[in-house]
């Protein structure tokens, strides 16, 4: 897998704006990706210095249309942050 296949999109929510200004940004990933292979997919695509990455896994809600019954898909969430000398990252300068 590479990084762009690892880190999939950053998820934007209160919470997680309250978390940039302690330098935390929160993606959401492949499910199965683990720790290490996150903080190198972020390190590799932003050029930051990784601290510590925080995981964890979504189960999907069940939804229904009528007699109809569907699954969302399960997701993983992780919550990354930088070393205080570490550059902000741009991509959620912006928001």
């Amino acid at each position: 897998m590479t990084a762009y296949d690892i880190i999939k999109k950053p998820l934007i929510s209160e919470r997680s704006m309250d978390d940039m200004a302690d330098k935390k940004y929160t993606f959401i990933v492949d499910i199965r990706a683990n720790k290490t292979e996150i903080k190198k997919a972020v390190e590799e695509i932003f050029g930051v210095e990784v601290e510590k990455v925080n995981t964890v896994r979504v189960k999907g809600k069940y939804k229904r249309m009528g007699m109809n019954v569907g699954k969302r898909p399960d997701r993983k969430k992780a919550i990354v942050k930088l070393t205080p000398n570490s550059k902000e990252i741009e991509f959620f300068e912006g928001m």
